[in-house]
Order: C-alpha cells, then structure tokens, then sequence
C-alpha cells in the first residue's frame, strides 16, 4: 500500500475516498475527544433538559440535561476500542489457526476447522451475552466476546487462502529446495494473503462496532455513566416522540460509522484485486 500506483488508483475510487475520510472522522472524533469536548460529558443543565440544538448545546440535551455532543464525541471511543480489539483478537486469533491448519493438512487441520464450525454456530451477540452473563456485564468483557467469535471467521479465511498459496508452484519449489513449514508460510504464504486479511478485517470492524452498540443498548455493554452510542439509543427510546433528536444523533453516528468502514472495504478490495489493476489504472 505504500506504492505509489495505488494512491494514485484509490484517489479515482469515489468509494474507498469516501470511506476513508468516514473512517477518519471516527478516529479523529474520538482521539479529540481523549482532551476536549464542546460541554463536560457530564455536565447536567436541569433547566435544559431534553433541549433542542443551540449555540450553548450544539446537537441538544438529553433526559438528564447532559450535552448530546459531548456525549457522541465520548461514545466514539468505546466504539473505536470496541472495534480495534475486537479485530486484533479476531485476527490474532484466527491467523495464527488458519496457517496452521493450512500448513499442516490431516487431522490437525481438521480438528480446527471443526471447531471453527462449532463456534460459528452460535451467534455473535448470544456468545456475548452469554460471556457478559457469567463475567458480568461492561465493556471489557463485551469487546472480549466479539473479538473470540471473530476468530472462526479469520480461520477458514485465512487456511482457504493459505491453502491456496501452498498448492502454487513456487510453494511447491520452496518446500522442494529444503525450507521449513514456517519459512515457507513466512516468507511466501503470509505476504500473499494479507491484502485478503486486511478487507476482512475492515469489514468485521464494523460488525465489531454495530455489536458493541447492541450489547449496551440491551445493557451488556458499556455501563453508565460512561457514553456509548448504544446506551444512548436506549435512553432515548422512553423520550422518543417528545424528542426524537435524541434517537437520531447516535443512529445517525453508528449509520456513518459502519458505512464508512464498509466502504473502505470495499474500496481495498478493488483496489487490491490483480484483475481490476488494470481497469481503474487506464
């Protein structure tokens, strides 16, 4: 991706620009929001409460006359940490079981891909649930619990790919010229497969985000008082014809969110894929 050629490609991929500057907004909201928000999130203003957008509050109030902006800029982090975690567990996890099982065929790799199976038979937020349930409810243990059920996702991936590089001509010279298994996956296997691994870690990034909102807006999730777009979903539902700004803002975010990251994907694909090299370069 430091290539050159590529930026120039991905500048003319309207998708991968708009998903990348969505993308960048996430971060860049919550990185800022570490030092500074418009209002202490909170910050209670009882003679505003449930207020529209003003100059002192720039997006309104909620219940509790706390500022909504604030709130937002807050509750990107948990979904930024929810998302990157969640990831890095998954794809930990997952690449390391995945070249295994490619680079060792037999009962090995069946042993793992059978256990992959199993544990894609139950879903992400049920797993979840279930962890937060007997651990107790919070942050820590919802990111946990997405990032174990992202790692059968990243195993079949990554062994169908791998398995894919290992059946190649130049794997098959390697391993005839003396190399070990690791030197093989190493120094062949894994440089081929990443831009494969890096869509996919994109894409379950944002699962990872839409998972994190659901657990708090069922309350498995982040706790009060800390922010979360999912928490503030579920606050407004009870205020949600008296104030519907309320349902809107972090809808609106997680929407942005997701579609920023999905896009991105998106973009990388295209750009990343041999076939379309040559059609987005004329």
């Amino acid at each position: 991706m430091a290539d050159p050629a590529f930026w120039r490609r991905a500048r003319r991929h309207p998708g991968f620009v708009t998903g990348l500057l969505l993308t960048g907004l996430l971060m860049m909201v919550a990185l800022v929001s570490v030092w500074w928000t418009p209002v202490a999130p909170d910050e209670m203003d009882l003679e505003a409460m449930l207020a529209g957008p003003s100059a002192a509050h720039w997006l309104g109030t909620d219940a509790f006359g706390r500022d909504v902006g604030s709130l937002l800029m807050q509750g990107a982090q948990a979904s930024l940490l929810a998302g990157v975690i969640a990831v890095g567990i998954g794809l930990g996890g997952g690449l390391l079981l995945g070249l295994l099982a490619a680079a060792r065929p037999g009962r090995l790799s069946a042993a793992i891909m059978r256990t992959a199976d199993f544990m894609l038979a139950f879903p992400a937020l049920l797993m979840a649930i279930m962890l937060t349930a007997v651990f107790g409810a919070g942050l820590t243990n919802a990111i946990v619990a997405v990032g174990i059920y992202n790692i059968p996702s990243f195993v079949r991936i990554t062994r169908a790919a791998a398995a894919g590089v290992w059946s190649r001509e130049y794997a098959l010279a390697a391993r005839g010229c003396g190399l070990s298994g690791w030197q093989i996956t190493r120094r062949h296997v894994l440089p081929n497969i990443l831009p494969l691994l890096l869509v996919q870690a994109t894409v379950r990034f944002a699962v990872a985000i839409l998972a994190e909102a659901a657990l708090s807006f069922l309350g498995f999730g982040v706790q009060p008082p800390q922010p979360s777009w999912g928490r503030m979903l579920a606050d407004a539902q009870p205020v949600l014809f008296e104030a519907p700004l309320q349902a809107l803002w972090p809808g609106l975010a997680i929407m942005l969110a997701v579609l920023g990251l999905n896009l991105l994907g998106d973009g990388l694909r295209d750009l990343l894929d041999p076939k379309l090299r040559g059609r987005m370069s004329r």
